[in-house]
């Protein structure tokens, strides 16, 4: 029985008593924002204001799952001439870092879309596993709210996507159901899902749209990292990211408009088959390159004279900081001319430029 059909049964006076009563809550049923999945409403001294509108600016994400920076030098230009593209043209570093709790996909992903750190008890995001968990909830690890790089852009009157190759990226989704306007998995596909990606940025007017590739990971697991078949697999990587790199500069209003930010949750340790001790620096070394329209040239260390190439070093979240992959989210959201991500850390004064 619907409330309409209640007050149906009520005398005249009656109905209408409980009609303006129920009127200010209906009311504030239909302007609701998106709740987080976990159903833990946030106080209203928390509550982030819709964001201005966006500039028209687009953003591309790409994330190389478990691409070691070392194969990019290793293959050099003859064998990755697209990812070296952008390098030659874009603002990038080869010495980015990862999350520092962790060197495994989920969390580092989930950091580079809310810019948080892992751990929950240090405002983090809390998404420790990897795998799989249908029915779980980024606002239910951190125990409270959390926002994203998608619900910032939502809030800005911008469109968003998710292409994966991994069904636990769904995660994203069932977090930000409303900001997440379209989710795309194709499990260990990315060729397929590289194509359909293609076409969404050409059909739709997305302002963030993510893709994540994880062939060289999945080669990695199996045949190890650096091997001749995890080097092949960072050439057919190079391939994809050429034909999206095509499709931007072959679409006029994708050319004027877009920056494409590339990066990597985790490397993996050469002759191995994993890539989870968080203090090797074959695992968390990254790169981090941004190319696209209104981006110049240049090593990101010395177009940020504020942060500090760490070497082989590993900053710890205190102290002046390298390039992060968790810097995505609010790099993102600076291109679009929107504020920080609410409750970020990373970037969250949105410094990392990408011109002089």
């Amino acid at each position: 029985m619907t409330s309409g059909d209640r007050l149906g049964r009520l005398p005249g006076t009656a109905a209408a008593l409980a009609l303006a009563l129920l009127l200010p809550f209906l009311a504030s049923c239909s302007g609701a924002q998106e709740q987080p999945a976990s159903r833990q409403l946030v106080p209203t001294s928390q509550q982030v204001p819709r964001a201005s509108a966006i500039n028209g600016k687009r953003v591309v994400a790409i994330s190389l799952d478990g691409l070691n920076p070392r194969a990019i030098t290793r293959l050099g230009r003859s064998r990755l001439p697209h990812l070296y593209r952008m390098i030659r043209e874009g603002a990038y570093t080869l010495n980015a870092r990862a999350q520092v709790e962790q060197t495994v996909t989920l969390p580092n992903h989930t950091s580079m879309v809310t810019g948080r750190r892992i751990r929950a008890a240090a405002d983090g995001h809390g998404v420790t596993w990897n795998t799989h968990r249908p029915g779980t909830t980024v606002h239910g690890a951190a125990g409270h709210d959390v926002s994203s790089v998608f619900r910032t852009v939502h809030r800005g009157g911008g469109r968003t996507a998710l292409f994966s190759t991994k069904q636990k990226f769904t995660l994203f989704g069932r977090s930000w159901s409303q900001a997440v306007h379209r989710t795309v998995i194709r499990d260990a596909d990315d060729v397929a899902l590289t194509r359909l990606f293609r076409r969404d940025i050409v059909a739709t007017k997305r302002s963030f749209a993510f893709l994540h590739l994880g062939l060289a990971d999945k080669t990695g697991h199996a045949r190890g990292w650096m091997t001749r078949p995890y080097l092949d697999a960072v050439v057919r990587l190079d391939r994809l990211v050429g034909q999206v790199l095509s499709t931007v500069r072959s679409t006029p209003r994708l050319a004027r408009s877009t920056v494409v930010v590339l990066t990597a949750d985790h490397g993996g340790v050469p002759g191995t088959n994993g890539h989870g001790a968080a203090t090797s620096f074959e695992n968390y070394r990254v790169p981090f390159i941004v190319w696209g329209a209104g981006v110049d040239h240049g090593d990101l260390y010395d177009l940020n004279p504020t942060l500090r190439n760490p070497g082989r070093g590993r900053p710890g979240v205190s102290g002046a900081q390298p390039v992060r992959n968790g810097d995505l989210a609010n790099l993102a959201t600076k291109v679009l001319g929107l504020g920080p991500v609410a409750g970020s850390l990373w970037n969250r004064s949105q410094h990392l430029t990408w011109h002089r």
